[in-house]
């Protein structure tokens, strides 16, 4: 999945790009569901190919059209995974990328002035997922497996980064967002190679297995390339959850 330089998501918005997305889907389909592990990695997969929402919901559009126009919406079934939906997704984010690029040089925009979070909402973002990591670290301890000890440390060192980080949020003037996320990135991409490395091989067996059973029904419209980065989401995603970590991107803020 390449990414869509030519219509990048402007800055900011892609905070708030899961919720549109999911939202969207809800009433395409006229019913909540329960958001899947698996359609998250999808989600986060869009997010950081830099697929704009409008390609997304776009998409969307035209997978349900398809769905509508099948056989097995004939037999009453219903879209249940944003899986079915990727190639068409895809599709609209290329052909946004062409029409962008016929238009010439892209006029860039002045950033909104009001920043999306409040001070106080990251302040209390960065000390809950601190204590959660402190947390995660005295469970491993506790289990007595000496193993796990540099996993330990690892959430020590990275909760103590993010109290490091705190201070920043008291500087004047705007806060400058996109460092301040990549600075959460990085932390977050240390943590994820520190649990692949730890997982022993029946869970991450285990993950794969999920993995598989739920892009059964979708795996002839997913090339290989976007399904190693599905299977790199939704593995991110799942280790997180087994460990009680959370993820720090300011994507899961809201």
């Amino acid at each position: 999945m390449k990414p869509a330089t030519a219509c990048q998501m402007e800055p900011f918005n892609y905070f708030n790009y899961f919720t549109e997305i999911e939202e969207y889907f809800w009433r395409k389909r006229g019913a909540h569901l329960l958001v899947s592990p698996l359609d998250w990695a999808i989600v986060e997969t869009w997010q950081k190919a830099g697929v704009p929402l409008e390609a997304v919901l776009k998409g969307i559009d035209r997978a349900f059209e398809s769905w509508h126009r099948s056989r097995r919406a004939a037999g009453g079934r219903q879209l249940k995974s944003l899986a079915y939906c990727v190639d068409a997704v895809l599709d609209a984010a290329a052909e946004a990328q062409e029409a962008a690029a016929g238009k010439g040089p892209e006029i860039k925009r002045a950033r909104p002035a009001a920043e999306p979070f409040s001070r106080d909402e990251l302040r209390k973002y960065l000390e809950r997922n601190s204590a959660r990591l402190c947390t995660a670290a005295e469970k491993l301890r506790a289990s007595a497996n000496a193993r796990r000890d540099s996993l330990a440390l690892r959430f020590k060192e990275t909760s103590r980064r993010l109290e490091e980080a705190l201070p920043i949020l008291e500087s004047p003037g705007p806060l400058d967002l996109e460092d301040f996320e990549r600075r959460m990135t990085i932390l977050e991409d240390k943590l994820t190679a520190a649990l692949s490395a730890d997982a022993d091989e029946e869970t991450l067996l285990t993950i794969r297995r999920e993995l598989d059973r739920s892009l059964a029904p979708y795996r002839r419209k997913i090339s290989l390339e976007q399904l190693l980065q599905l299977e790199r989401q939704y593995l991110q995603k799942r280790l997180f959850e087994q460990f009680g970590v959370p993820r720090l991107s300011l994507f899961y803020l809201t």
